[in-house]
């Protein structure tokens, strides 16, 4: 079939990659400037690019429920055969995550460790373990009083996969249109600036894109209206003497801090989310608190190096909770929050069954 898909973000470059893999002819339309990530280019860019790769269903419980535990347990055994058809090499993990609090915020902790016992099921829950456990698994964290392990649960590497799904696609023949704005789409129909593309079936994945233009009539369609930004901020860190292995949350009581690490001696800090649709770079407070954060549970951060930041918008709908909606020559998904990483190749494994019973017709000419 002829697929169109507008927007190039996860769930754009991982439907291009799956439906060009299993023989469709796929056309992404997105208003980026090109396929490079935001350190190499100019103008808007996915959410996608700005996050750590946290594959944490158990820690994401705090603010999501059962289904997206479910899609998140389905994408990381999916994750690993997504990795391997990959044409370029991406850095994957599964070795669980840590929480850790300090000595006076056992009551933020208790908070958070409450509610996952409760929700998590079976096998799941956070496990204690003894500062000298903590050690043992993680020699180079130092100040936290307390530390619980979540097993199954790892890490991916964001800006490696963008790039390998990309590369990948293009190789199996995927149309990318770089830099062109989707005006509004409907089945079978994706609509730019005088132009109607016509296809077997359109999936809209734009995101915050999906919004309409202020003043606009357009956007009535799907979640359009319904989608808001929510900020996001992390540090990049070149820190060549600070080992981890895996994703640490510390139980801040005013903050989610997170530390992910990557290839090449780099450590991402984060703060999981901010309610606020400013774009604008990471402020002083914000980078000043999130990093002393970091330090105190790993002190050798002291000599790492800034190497860049960044900020963006995760498109969320008003219960925080990831939709799809599918109708006949129209699949729209949107609303992954900070969810993006854990559950994306769940929800796209969900979105291609619509294409089973579809069959392809003669496809218009673009008007």
């Amino acid at each position: 079939m002829h697929i169109g898909i507008a927007g190039a973000g996860l769930l754009g470059r991982l439907l291009a990659f799956e439906l060009t893999r299993a023989g469709h002819a796929v056309e992404v339309f997105d208003p980026a400037p090109g396929p490079l990530p935001p350190a190499y280019s100019q103008g808007p860019y996915a959410a996608g690019w700005t996050a750590a790769g946290m594959l944490s269903p158990t820690a994401e419980l705090e603010s999501a429920d059962a289904n997206v535990f479910e899609l998140g347990l389905r994408s990381i055994a999916l994750w690993p055969g997504i990795v391997a058809a990959l044409g370029l090499p991406v850095e994957l993990q599964h070795r669980g995550s840590l929480l850790l609090a300090h000595r006076g915020d056992e009551g933020s902790a208790r908070r958070v460790l409450d509610l996952l016992r409760h929700k998590a099921p079976a096998g799941h829950a956070p496990t204690p373990l003894t500062i000298a456990e903590l050690v043992g698994l993680e020699p180079d964290l130092h100040g936290a009083a307390h530390a619980w392990l979540l097993p199954h649960e790892g890490h991916i590497h964001t800006v490696q996969a963008m790039t390998a799904l990309a590369h990948t696609a293009s190789a199996a023949g995927a149309v990318w249109h770089w830099g062109v704005a989707v005006q509004r789409l409907a089945a079978g129909e994706i609509h730019t600036a005088g132009k109607v593309h016509c296809f077997d079936c359109v999936f809209d994945v734009r995101g915050t894109g999906a919004r309409p233009a202020p003043g606009s009539g357009d956007g009535d369609e799907g979640f359009g209206r319904e989608v808001r930004g929510v900020r996001g901020e992390i540090i990049w860190l070149h820190a060549p003497e600070v080992t981890l292995q895996r994703p640490v949350r510390l139980l801040h009581p005013r903050h989610r801090v997170y530390l992910v690490p990557r290839e090449g001696g780099h450590i991402v800090v984060g703060a999981s989310e901010i309610e606020s649709e400013d774009r604008s770079p990471i402020s002083l407070r914000s980078m000043v608190e999130l990093l002393a954060a970091a330090h105190s549970i790993a002190p050798g951060l002291a000599e790492a190096r800034v190497v860049h930041t960044e900020t963006n918008l995760r498109p969320a709908l008003p219960d925080n909770l990831p939709h799809l909606a599918q109708e006949p020559g129209l699949v729209q998904i949107n609303g992954l929050f900070r969810h993006g990483w854990l559950i994306a190749p769940a929800l796209v494994e969900q979105a291609l069954g619509h294409l089973a019973g579809l069959p392809a017709r003669n496809t218009r000419q673009a008007a």
